[in-house]
C-alpha cells in the first residue's frame, strides 16, 4: 500500500469510527507507520469522520512534523495523543497501525469497574486476549503515554479508564477491526450484566482450545500463558494436573525476570 492509498484508508477508518459511534466531534485519532522513522497521523481538532487525505500529517519518531504543509493542512497540527501513538511504535516493531477511540459501551464498563479479563466470549479470547484497563490519566498528556507504557508490549487492545480504547495491529485496518471487536464484545458483556450476570465462564479446557487457535493465527503475545492462567484457570503448557500451578507460574516469571535483569 503506497502513501496515498494509506491516506485514503485512514480517512475511511475515520468515517467508519464516526458512523459507528466510536468517536464524536473531533475526538479519536489514527496513525500508520510509513517507514522506520516516519508516521502518518490524523490532525488535532478535526472531525475524523470528515477528513480528506490531504489533511493527514507526517511526523518523525521524535514527534516533529517533517512534511511540507499544504493549503489543506498548514493550519493543522498532529493529533494531541501523538505521544501515545509513538510509544506503541517504539515498543513494537510489528505494529504498523494505531487507533484510539472512545467506544461508549467499553468506556462505560471501565467507569463501572468491569473486569475485561473474564473468559466469556470465544472471539474475544482469540482476537483480543486478556484486555487490561490502564489507570485513569489526563487525556492528551504525557500521563497517557506513561499509562500504556507498561502494557502495550504485551497487548494488542487495552482500555484507558474513563476515557477510551487503544488498539494496535500489523496494519491500521486490522487495528480498526480490533476496535470493532472490542466494542461489540463490550455490548454483549453489558447485556449479560443486565440479564443478571454470567452463570459461568467458558471452561478452562475449552479456553485452551481457543488459545491454540490464537497461537495458530499468530495472535499470541508475551505473557499470555500467565494471564490466561490467572484470569481463566487455563493450565500453562507443560504443567500436568495435580502440579502446583501457581508455584510453576511464579518460577517461570522469576526465571524470565532473571534473564531480563541479571
Amino acid at each position: 500500500m503506497n502513501e496515498q492509498q494509506l491516506r485514503e484508508q485512514i480517512c475511511l477508518i475515520g468515517e467508519l469510527m464516526h458512523r459507528n459511534g466510536y468517536i464524536d466531534g473531533a475526538s479519536g485519532n489514527i496513525s500508520a507507520r510509513l517507514d522506520t522513522n516516519h508516521i502518518l497521523a490524523t490532525p488535532s481538532g478535526l472531525a475524523k469522520g470528515f477528513m480528506s487525505p490531504e489533511h493527514l500529517i507526517i511526523v518523525d519518531m521524535a514527534g516533529e512534523r517533517v512534511d511540507t504543509p499544504t493549503p489543506a493542512n498548514a493550519h493543522l497540527r498532529p493529533t494531541s495523543e501523538l505521544l501515545m501513538h509513538l510509544e506503541c511504535y517504539r515498543q513494537r516493531d510489528d505494529v504498523q497501525g494505531v487507533v484510539h477511540a472512545h467506544p461508549p459501551t467499553a468506556v462505560a464498563l471501565t467507569i463501572a469497574g468491569y473486569d475485561f479479563g473474564a473468559c466469556l466470549i470465544p472471539e474475544m479470547v482469540v482476537i483480543l486476549g486478556i484486555i487490561p484497563t490502564a489507570p485513569y490519566s489526563t487525556p492528551s498528556s504525557v500521563e497517557n503515554r506513561d499509562a500504556i507504557r507498561g502494557l502495550i508490549s504485551e497487548h494488542d487492545a487495552l482500555m484507558l479508564a474513563y476515557h477510551g480504547s487503544l488498539t494496535v495491529a500489523k496494519t491500521v485496518w486490522d487495528a480498526y477491526l480490533r476496535l470493532e471487536s472490542l466494542e461489540h464484545a463490550a455490548k454483549i458483556l453489558y447485556m449479560v450484566e443486565q440479564l443478571g450476570g454470567p452463570k459461568a465462564a467458558i471452561s478452562p479446557d475449552q479456553v485452551e482450545k481457543l488459545i491454540a487457535i490464537r497461537e495458530r493465527l499468530g495472535l499470541s503475545r508475551p505473557g499470555d500463558a500467565e494471564r490466561f492462567y490467572a484470569a481463566c484457570g487455563v493450565r500453562p503448557a507443560g504443567v500436568q494436573p495435580g502440579d502446583d500451578l501457581e508455584a510453576r507460574v511464579r518460577t517461570a516469571v522469576r526465571e524470565a525476570l532473571a534473564e531480563l535483569y541479571p
